[in-house]
């Protein structure tokens, strides 16, 4: 790989790496991150079919013993080693920059098609308007598979583009990017400053106009109604463990990243609850409005709401537009339900495109404006051209179970493994935590990163296997899945490999004052520590 000439200013590894102006800044970003479409659209029916109420139990569980733990390990590796994904690792252990690499190209696939979506989203803000889906005689279920995806009959990768979709597409891509050349502080906090609020906003007006619908109480019942039973089904702590992982944006890069742009002096163990705690509540509050949408949607068929609670896109784009024909103000509720999935997306794909563009302005020592174009194009075009067709949809299906639970999962669980009993770090990291936060971490936490952490992902990673491996995804065709799920998740171990044996550029962030200095003060402050007490 080339660098750019020297008409484009200083080295990199001259300049002071961006950090994020407040703290406040950094949660509201970091919450950017971990809020997305699997917030609204899948925590709601995840809990509604693993015991109700008593789900719960599990999710706080899950939260406590896994995914802030996680989260912690995350904020540690980025604060500490102060880079994007491959150079953290890399600066903790030569051999763990693959796993860095492995992070970047998991966020390249996500972001691919996590566009597509926004775009759809983004439509249907005006469809709701319009109320379209009511042209079509199979409803809403027909109208987003037949007049608005135009999805076509084979399995296959086509090029016949849907207008509807790529222009969207287009602009989610483009302000994406523009919000990225801005940098740290002018483009992703602002960003976050506000999309966030809009978003807050709109989804608890969202929710207060769903509770009073008719009906609206038998969804909430259903919702909150506790299974004990379920309790005792593995298969619902699993899920309760999965969602949490895949929920606060733990273990695929975005939070290493995010936490290398927080200045020395921060509490980040207090922010990481701060964002784990408000992940959780955003998604208490969707069960909420979801449900009682749901139940407003059973009354008006005469039905259960079992009969209608269905989850990801299903729920948004089949079960709301439904919903937006049948109640009072049925419009305002489509244009803040998609909004709110607009903004959401939009916070998420930011932070999953910054993983990528800062890992290559690391390794090639790339300004900020040139590594975004330079990364953000191609990967736009890939989006552009993959996505907005009549065979998108199924090449979003495949690639998303797959990079999901053979991308995230498994790097998690080597991610754990290698820090823990690979590297012995968690004893360094714990004590670097404790020396930037206001809430101290003791023995518990090294237990549950390096114990429970790979136990929980190793038991949900051969689950996956032998659900995937007994029959083809989907009932897709067997090359289908083999290219796109099983070798696309081959792929992104080798093409890790691959770019972790490029040289680093002489430009890089390997050899940088800054962080030279950043680990002086680092090794200044590891002095022993008194007697008795612990970490």
């Amino acid at each position: 790989m080339s660098t750019p000439s020297s008409s484009q200013g200083a080295p990199l590894a001259t300049e002071k790496r961006e950090t994020f102006s407040s703290r406040k800044l950094f949660i509201l970003s970091a919450i950017g991150s971990a809020v997305g479409l699997g917030n609204i659209w899948r925590f709601p029916y995840v809990a509604y079919e693993n015991g109700g109420g008593a789900f719960l139990i599990p999710y706080l569980v899950a939260i406590l013993c896994a995914g802030i733990p996680l989260l912690f390990l995350d904020y540690s590796i980025g604060h500490r080693y102060r880079g994007s994904a491959p150079l953290a690792y890399r600066r903790a252990n030569r051999k763990a920059e693959v796993l860095g690499w492995w992070q970047v190209l998991i966020c390249f696939i996500i972001a691919i098609y996590y566009a597509a979506i926004i775009a759809w989203a983004a439509m249907y803000c005006w469809f709701s308007i319009t109320k379209a889906w009511e042209t079509n005689a199979d409803g809403a279920s027909g109208f987003f598979m037949n007049d608005f995806l135009k999805v076509s009959d084979n399995v296959n990768v086509g090029f016949d583009f849907v207008g509807n979709i790529f222009i969207p597409m287009f602009f989610v891509w483009l302000v994406t990017i523009v919000i990225m050349v801005a940098g740290v502080n002018k483009g992703i906090s602002r960003a976050n400053a506000v999309f966030m609020p809009l978003l807050i906003v709109m989804f608890l007006i969202l929710v207060v106009q769903s509770v009073f619908l008719p009906g609206a109480i038998d969804g909430l019942n259903a919702f909150f109604t506790p299974d004990f039973a379920a309790l005792s089904n593995p298969a619902v702590w699993a899920a309760a463990f999965g969602h949490i992982f895949f929920s606060l944006s733990v273990a695929f890069g975005i939070m290493v990243t995010y936490s290398s742009y927080m200045k020395r002096k921060s509490d980040l163990t207090g922010s990481g609850y701060a964002v784990a705690f408000a992940n959780s509540s955003f998604e208490l509050l969707a069960g909420i409005g979801v449900f009682a949408a749901l139940g407003f949607m059973a009354y008006n068929a005469g039905s259960s709401v079992d009969e209608v609670a269905t989850s990801g896109i299903g729920l948004a784009f089949i079960a709301f537009p439904t919903i937006v024909s049948e109640a009072p103000l049925g419009s305002l509720i489509g244009v803040l339900f998609f909004g709110s999935l607009v903004f959401a997306g939009l916070t998420s794909l930011i932070s999953i495109l910054e993983v990528i563009v800062a890992a290559f302005q690391d390794k090639l020592g790339w300004k900020r404006v040139p590594a975004t174009l330079v990364v953000g194009i191609p990967v736009a075009v890939i989006s552009l051209v993959l996505f907005p067709t009549t065979t998108g949809l199924y090449l979003l299906d495949t690639m998303d179970a797959f990079v999901n639970q053979f991308g995230i999962l498994a790097c998690a669980l080597v991610l754990v493994i290698v820090f823990g009993a690979g590297l012995g770090m968690l004893p360094k990291l714990a004590k670097h935590l404790n020396r930037h936060s206001s809430i101290k971490l003791g023995t518990g936490w090294k237990v549950l990163v390096g114990g429970i952490g790979p136990a929980a992902l190793g038991y949900m990673l051969i689950n996956e296997l032998q659900s995937k491996m007994a029959e083809s995804y989907s009932g897709y065709p067997v090359w289908f899945n083999g290219i796109f799920g099983w070798g696309m998740a081959g792929a992104l171990i080798v093409g890790a490999i691959v770019l972790s044996l490029i040289p680093w550029s002489k430009n890089s962030k390997i050899d940088d004052p800054e962080f030279d200095q950043h680990r002086a003060n680092v090794e200044a402050e590891e002095v022993p520590e008194a007697a008795g007490k612990e970490y």
